[in-house]
Parts: C-alpha cells; sequence; structure tokens
C-alpha cells in the first residue's frame, strides 16, 4: 500500500516547475520540521475530536513534467510556442487532473468517514467534512489547539499523510489549521493614537483644495521652522525642514492631510497620454479577489465615480461572483476587524481609476481562509473571467513553510495554471518591510521573509512608493515606501520631547528573496538563486495614498465617508488596471503573466526609483537650562539622528542601509503634538538603481510602457538592461 507524506511534495512539486528552477538552488522544506510558531505558543492540548471542521484535498496536475516544459516554452522568447498560451480545452485535456484521479482521492475520503462536501467542476480540489477524529485517522496528524496572541487556533503537528491510490494524485492538503489571509489595505497614521488617521463624513467633508477632491495632493510643503518652550524656563527646541500636510486647521481633528484623487493617480502615470492613444481599458477585464467584500460596493464605488468623473458602474461593467456560494461583511464574521470592506473598495475604486474603461469582475471569497480564497482565485482562472487577476493580501512566505507548506504547493499551481492560460496574476508583496518585526510579534518566528504568493514565480509580485505631487500636478519625487518616524514635541503648548522619542519603523512595501523558490530564468541578471520580490512597483504609502468612498460598516443606506487607503493593496489593483492597459493596446488577447515581460523592457519604459534625499530634512537644536553661571546644553539633533533615534546612541547613524531619505515636520490635528515623518526607509530593505527589493524595477512610465509592453509581447522587446 503506498503511502506518501503530502509535505515532500513541496521539494518535489514546487521547486521543480516552471521557468528553468535549477536544482543547486532549491530550498529543502522538509515534513515534520517543529514549527517555530507552534514551539513558542501555548499549547492546549488536543482539539475536541467531536468537532467538525472542513478540509480540501488538491489534487496535482496531470502530466506535471510535461506542463512545467511547456510553460517554461511559453515564457522564452527563443521558442516556437512563446506566448502560445493554452486554451481551456487544451488545459483541461492534457493536465487538469482527470475525473479517475479524482474518484481515487473521493473513494479516500468516503473511506474514512468522511461527507463530500464541494467537488471542483475540473477535479482540481474535492472538500470533504468530518469530525476532527475522523480527520486526524484520514491523514494521520495529530490535530491540537493553541494559544497564539491571545486568540485559539488549531493546527496539525506534522504534515498529513495520503495511503492507496490516492496518494500519487494529491499535491496537498488545506484545512487542517485555520490560518487566515491579511489583507495589505492601510490607513495612513495617526501618530498620536499610533492607529489610524480618521475617516470625515462625505456629507460634512470640505476639502483642502490643492488637487485632491478633499485633502491636499501636495503632500510635501516648503521648509518653516517650529519653536518649542517649556513653561517655568524649561528645556527649549527649535526645529526646521521640510513640512507634510496641509496643517491642522484644514482638517478635522485625526483626519489625514493628504490624499490623491483620481486624476492625481492618472496624471503619475502619464495616463492622460495613453487615454488619448485610445488605450482606457475597453474590452478588457480586470478580476479583483477578494474575502466577505462590501455590502455597499457598488453605491460607494458610484460616489467615488461621480466625484471623481469616471464611468458609472453598472450590471454592463461590474458584476460580482461568490464561488463558495455566499459572501457577505458583517462584524460577526471578521469582515470588518480584518478591514475587508476597506480592502474591496480600495481594490475596485484603485482600479478603476487606472482603467476607467475596463469591465471589473469582483470574486468573493466566503471568508478569508487560504483555501476559500484558493478557490476563488481558480474559479477566476478557469472560467477565463479576465486577462489580468489583482490578489491584495496573504501573509509571510516563512509562516507557510513553518507551518502550512500545503499553501505554498496549492497557490503555486494556481498561478502556474494562470500563466499557461495567458492570465497574469499580480499580489501584494506586503506592507511590513523585509517582516522581521511582523513575524516576531505575530507568529513568534523570527526570520525575515518575504510575501507569499507574491514570492510565487507564476505571480508577479507589486511593490510599493511614496510619490509626492506638486500643486501642478507633476511628481516632485518619488522613492521607496518605508516611514520611520519620531516625536519632538509633545500637545500644546508643545513643550520639546527631550530627547526626541524614536517610534522606528512604521510600514513599508515588502520584498526581498524566498527561501522556497529558485529564482526564475527572467530574473537572471539579479542576485542570489531564490525568486526576488517585487518585480513592479506604484503608489503604495497610505501618507500619499488615493482618496476613497466608503461606508465603514457596509451596512447599505448608511453613512459614506471619505478617508485615504494606500498599502500594496493600492499599488496591485492599480498595477492590474495598467496591465490591463497593455492588454488592451497588444490587442486584446492575453499578454500572460507581467513580470517576464518586464524585465525585458527598455529603461525609457520603467522609471527607476532611487533614494532620494532633501537639503531641508528635518534638524534640530535643543537648549536645556543649567544652574547659572553654568551655560545652558546645547544638543543638535541632525537628520540622521532624527531619522533613526535608536542607531544613533553611538554614532554613526543607521538606517538599514538607507542612506539618503526625506523627513518632514507634521503637526497632529488630533493633540497638536509635533513628529518627524521621514520617507525612503523600508526596514532592512532598500531602494536603490536599478531593481531594489523595495520598488523592483520600478514604476510603469505611460504610453511608454505600453508601447515597450506591446513591443516586447511580440518579440521585438529590447534587451533586459535591468
Amino acid at each position: 500500500m503506498s503511502i506518501q507524506k503530502v509535505a515532500t511534495l513541496l521539494v518535489i512539486f514546487t521547486l521543480a516547475a516552471g521557468f528553468g528552477f535549477s536544482q543547486s538552488a532549491r530550498a529543502q522544506v522538509a515534513a515534520d520540521n517543529p514549527s517555530q510558531m507552534l514551539s513558542n505558543a501555548e499549547n492546549l492540548g488536543a482539539e475536541d475530536l467531536s468537532k467538525q471542521i472542513t478540509v480540501t484535498v488538491w489534487l496535482k496536475h496531470h502530466n506535471q513534467p510535461a506542463f512545467d516544459e511547456l510553460v517554461r516554452e511559453m515564457y522564452d522568447a527563443n521558442s516556437p510556442n512563446y506566448h502560445h498560451f493554452l486554451t481551456l480545452e487544451q488545459y483541461h485535456a492534457n493536465f487538469a487532473p482527470t475525473a479517475g484521479e479524482a474518484a481515487a482521492v473521493r473513494d479516500f475520503l468516503t473511506g474514512r468517514n468522511l461527507t463530500i462536501s464541494s467537488v471542483d467542476k475540473n477535479n482540481h480540489y474535492i472538500s470533504a467534512q468530518g469530525r476532527i477524529a475522523d480527520v486526524q485517522g484520514a491523514f494521520q496528524v495529530q490535530i491540537n489547539r493553541f494559544k497564539i496572541n491571545g486568540e485559539i487556533h488549531r493546527a496539525n503537528l506534522t504534515e498529513p499523510a495520503i495511503e492507496g491510490p490516492a496518494a500519487t494524485v494529491v499535491a496537498a492538503v488545506q484545512g487542517l489549521n485555520d490560518l487566515r489571509y491579511q489583507s495589505y489595505a492601510r490607513r495612513p497614521i495617526n501618530p498620536d493614537t499610533g492607529g489610524p488617521a480618521r475617516s470625515i463624513p462625505l456629507k460634512s467633508a470640505g476639502g483642502a483644495g490643492s488637487n485632491g477632491l478633499f485633502f491636499t495632493a501636495n503632500c510635501l510643503g516648503g521648509p518653516a521652522t517650529e519653536t518649542f518652550t517649556t513653561a517655568g524656563g524649561g528645556p527649549s527646541a527649535v526645529y526646521s525642514g521640510n513640512t507634510y500636510g496641509s496643517g491642522i486647521a484644514s482638517v478635522p481633528p485625526g483626519a489625514p492631510q493628504c490624499g490623491y484623487d483620481a486624476a492625481d493617480m492618472q496624471a503619475i502615470y502619464g495616463l492622460d497620454t495613453v487615454y488619448a492613444n485610445g488605450f482606457a481599458g475597453t474590452g478588457q477585464t480586470i478580476v479583483i479577489v477578494d474575502a466577505f467584500g462590501s455590502n455597499t460596493i457598488l453605491a460607494d464605488a458610484n460616489t467615488f465615480s461621480r466625484l471623481n468623473k469616471l464611468p458609472r458602474l453598472t450590471s454592463k461593467n461590474f458584476q460580482i461572483v461568490k464561488p463558495n456560494g455566499t459572501a457577505t461583511c458583517t462584524a460577526k464574521n471578521g469582515c470588518i476587524a480584518g478591514n475587508w470592506q476597506f480592502e474591496t473598495t480600495l481594490d475596485v475604486e484603485s482600479a478603476h481609476s487606472i482603467a476607467p474603461a475596463a469591465n471589473i469582475l469582483l470574486v468573493l471569497a466566503a471568508d478569508n481562509s487560504g483555501t476559500n480564497l484558493d478557490i476563488a482565485n481558480l474559479f477566476a482562472i478557469d472560467n477565463l473571467a479576465g486577462n489580468v487577476i489583482s490578489n491584495s493580501f496573504g501573509l509571510p512566505e516563512i509562516v507557510f513553510v513553518d507551518l502550512a507548506p500545503s499553501a505554498l504547493v496549492v497557490e503555486n499551481n494556481i498561478a502556474m495554471t494562470a500563466a499557461a492560460l495567458g492570465i497574469s496574476l499580480q499580489v501584494s508583496t506586503g506592507d511590513a518591510g523585509d517582516n522581521l518585526a511582523f513575524d516576531n510579534a505575530n507568529f513568534g518566528i523570527n526570520a525575515k521573509s518575504p510575501g507569499f504568493a507574491a514570492s510565487s514565480p507564476f505571480a508577479t509580485a507589486v511593490g510599493g512608493t511614496s510619490t509626492f505631487l506638486g500643486a501642478d500636478h507633476t511628481v516632485k519625487f518619488q522613492t521607496g515606501w518605508g516611514l520611520n518616524f519620531a516625536r519632538i514635541a509633545n500637545p500644546s503648548p508643545n513643550p520639546p520631547v527631550v530627547p526626541p522619542l524614536g517610534f522606528g519603523f512604521n510600514g513599508g512595501a515588502g520584498g526581498g528573496p524566498s527561501t522556497v523558490f529558485a529564482k526564475p530564468s527572467f530574473q537572471k541578471n539579479l542576485p542570489g538563486s531564490f525568486r526576488q520580490t517585487p518585480d513592479i512597483s506604484m503608489v503604495a504609502d497610505p501618507q500619499t495614498g488615493i482618496e476613497i468612498i466608503v461606508t465603514p460598516d457596509s451596512v447599505p443606506g448608511h453613512p459614506q465617508v471619505v478617508t485615504v487607503f494606500g498599502g500594496t493593496s493600492l499599488s496591485a489593483p492599480m498595477f492590474s488596471a495598467m496591465w490591463v492597459l497593455a492588454n488592451q493596446a497588444a490587442g486584446g488577447g492575453p499578454l500572460g503573466q507581467a513580470a517576464p515581460l518586464l524585465y525585458s523592457l527598455p529603461p525609457s519604459a520603467i522609471n527607476d526609483v532611487r533614494q532620494i534625499g532633501s537639503p531641508n530634512n528635518v534638524t534640530g537644536v535643543i537648549s536645556i537650562p543649567n544652574t547659572p553661571p553654568k551655560p545652558p546644553t546645547i544638543i543638535h539633533e541632525s537628520a540622521k539622528a532624527l531619522a533613526a533615534p535608536s542607531a544613533c546612541a553611538a554614532p554613526p547613524c543607521t538606517l538599514g542601509g538607507t542612506q539618503n531619505f526625506v523627513s518632514a515636520l507634521f503637526q497632529s490635528s488630533t493633540s497638536t503634538r509635533w513628529d518627524v515623518f521621514v520617507f525612503g526607509t523600508d526596514s532592512s530593505l532598500t531602494t536603490g538603481p536599478g531593481w531594489d527589493n523595495v520598488t523592483g524595477l520600478g514604476t510603469p512610465n505611460g504610453l511608454a510602457f505600453i508601447n515597450a509592453v506591446v513591443a516586447a509581447s511580440a518579440g521585438g522587446g529590447a534587451a533586459a538592461t535591468h
């Protein structure tokens, strides 16, 4: 009788597939290695054996070696199969799991007291329900309960094993743990609370002018000097430098002081010229996959469209499908707490801003479990719903390596299928930089990690920038998104904080090398042996984010608000929309996965993003009185010291390899406290010439980008110089 550990497939399948992976570059993710996360969590013992759960068994591609080779050839410009993507009929006939293979899995499940609950029409997966006791027996695992960050979760202690005829056809098993994906939608910080800036009721929203509909788009102001004193003759300080935001008199307390409308976003990427050439997305569909959704998405998006002079969304250009049968957003099911109503709204409104003539198909999973989001992606792919799919969610890759390697298998499979059918899957890289602090705080894993599924070699990983505009809609500068901040003055009457209080890193674009997937051939000129992320970027910094219209509680008829959002949940749908414009320009047919083409484009097609400095970075002088005749103590705060106070206890100051940044004075409209915002400082990741691990190759350059993509897709692209 054949018995196979499912996790070993992570080495056999995931790492051997596609784009010329080398044997020497494979990471060995062995089955049954002790989990760092579970070792650091409180083990509450065995799960209730009578508890009912649903497990989903995913099948391998049929004829996998031939499939691997064919997909490789599809993205090799020297192959006769270059960009000869499969039709659905060809894929199903040759590479989709067969009915016989699915029958073997069905028999395995039903023979172990599990009840079939759903079967994919093309045999990719079979879901079954049963008691924990029966699931443990079927897959030879122990499932325990753990307390992680105060919450109770279930997890399997070892990887599942399959026995019998099904052993040779199963790729992965999901549902043994209850891991959930996170949305990457992020609001600007309110430094006063450490939480997000608040929204403004739409009916009472005025507007700060200067381009943005409600908030200023002139985010970085000219230099100013501020003096802070302490009552009774205490310490005083003088700080000078750039200013951020529109000032506390321009917005209600706690609201954002900067935000871009649709016209601003279009201006950043030179889309007026693109539209003038007839490329606004006509005939194309942007597929957006989200969990839960928003119960008010159509009303909110149409208010947004009306204010931004965009086409109205109707049944002709906007549809919602729910592959799991149901999807709704409530406070009870985790949608509101997880910001999925904001995520959905941000995705739809930002994509509509970039490709206003394109159709939008919103595919909603019943929840944010990996299984249901995977099924949602598969639905879009297996129905050829559109040439472009946007995913704005994920988790650090190391979490899956540590706890759920099955997800790596499943989602790499799905992304590979998309690439074979000519579909480009765009995935956000995340909002926590190198994820080191996030992994430690949330999972007890002391490791840097890129985001997944952005790190799949068959996905296009989208990072993010901080982008600043002038009053004339032109770009002042852009740099990699990464924010540090420090407090320099307390609430009114604003006595100085001595010494300045450094809060450190507060979010930035994800990136870095995979520890699982070998470097694909299209990244042959990049460092290392593993898949590097990101590939491309667009605006993601919430401090330079987009204004959206949303109903926060997702209850139809309740008041709408205007607020600002960023995160790589902004950059991924915007690049997905940009890729739709390129698909239209190429004749409407599929261009396939974006990433391989991006590395073949000439430099004029992509704006390189570099570290940017400013002659007006914030500096300060603190004066501390002493008893006369002793003179006061004078402390000079350099720009670098204010950017990384903790790193400057013993100079030289370090910022994780970042040498150039832009800092600015910011006053909280909640308490009148003063902080220094430092842009372009992204954990240990750094922005630099050419490809970098914050912004990838850079940002798309309007019509030059579109034309270069069309030429490259036809085999006429310039040699890669990135």
